[in-house]
């Protein structure tokens, strides 16, 4: 892309990044945000600004971050292409916390008297709703509404170099696996993230090929977006499933919270095997100890399967603003990660 500034927002959302570009510098074309990520996907400009933003020296190799596009219809706010080092996600409930969050701090919606103010997003696998919990004048949580969840396959057998292991397969705006990490003798602990990162590697690169990563009525929302490892930590003293998780997604990418869609998605299955009722919480802790809340909001049926619409809180924090520059003259441009 040519010398030009670019202004961005940055929040965290249980210590994931998410950086905010309110009005790219750059041309995305579609009809709908489905049709502009496949857009993005191919363009070198889009593509090129993804890069510039994310990789190092301005990012890193887990950054995050979303564009603002406008929405499908009149019916959302605006819409948002996600991305990260390997390119754009269909789906991203931390993001979608971060933006219901930065809309009421930013003014773009006024916030509802009433203390909770819908904050309706159109994202690349449909539209989703950030429920922004304010009091005092400040956001105090989000609620993130996501679109409807349901397992694809249950028990499937991976074979990996720690033998082989038993995989939960579910949709929740993009398509995750669930090992418990337990299956290859690991714990989801900071000592073993560089074996979990190898490992969902793997896994994702085993299950990619596989029909359990076709998604059943749109192609573009197919693939293994990530590997979702798990260590069941029993009920609280309210009767709440207590887990904790660290998502390893795209390639080798670890997201710091909980994973926003990861926990629709692990929702979607713990409701389906009679684990989570509709009366109790799972209660999501990260590797880094953040946590969100999740429920079963109702259930429907979509793509022809029983499904749930999930609905996962938790909290963002604006940490700054950038204005970053892309200098012609910048051999590194538009930029390198070494993972």
């Amino acid at each position: 892309m040519p010398q030009s500034d670019v202004r961005t927002v940055d929040y965290h959302t249980g210590g994931e990044p998410f950086r905010i570009v309110a009005d790219p510098p750059v041309a995305i074309v579609g009809e709908s945000v489905a049709d502009r990520r496949v857009f993005a996907i191919a363009d070198p400009a889009v593509d090129g600004l993804r890069r510039m933003l994310c990789f190092e020296p301005r990012g890193h190799a887990d950054m995050y971050g979303g564009f603002i596009t406008p929405p499908d219809d009149d019916g959302a706010l605006f819409g948002v292409l996600f991305w990260h080092k390997d390119g754009f996600s269909t789906a991203c409930g931390h993001g979608t916390i971060a933006l219901g969050t930065w809309a009421v701090e930013s003014g773009l919606v006024e916030t509802d008297p009433s203390g909770v103010t819908e904050v309706v997003i159109d994202v690349p696998s449909g539209r989703v709703t950030a429920r922004v919990h304010t009091e005092d004048g400040r956001v105090r949580g989000v609620d993130f509404v996501s679109v409807p969840a349901y397992p694809i396959a249950h028990d499937v057998t991976v074979p990996t170099t720690y033998g082989d292991v038993r995989a939960d397969i579910a949709y929740g705006g993009a398509i995750y696996a669930h090992v418990a990490a337990s299956a290859a003798g690991l714990a989801v602990e900071p000592r073993d993230l560089d074996r979990l990162i190898a490992l969902g590697r793997e896994i994702k690169g085993v299950l990619s090929g596989s029909p359990h990563a076709r998604h059943p009525g749109d192609d573009r929302l197919s693939g293994i977006y990530g590997v979702i490892f798990y260590d069941d930590l029993g009920q609280d003293d309210g009767g709440d499933l207590h887990q904790r998780n660290v998502t390893i997604f795209a390639d080798g990418e670890v997201d710091r919270s909980p994973c926003g869609s990861g926990t629709a998605s692990r929702v979607a299955v713990l409701s389906a095997t009679g684990r989570l009722g509709d009366d109790r919480h799972l209660v999501h802790d990260s590797i880094v100890g953040s946590r969100f809340h999740a429920r079963v909001l109702r259930h429907v049926t979509t793509e022809g399967r029983a499904a749930v619409v999930p609905v996962v809180s938790g909290t963002a924090h604006r940490t700054g603003e950038h204005l970053f520059t892309a200098d012609p003259a910048d051999e590194l441009f538009p930029g390198f990660v070494l993972r």
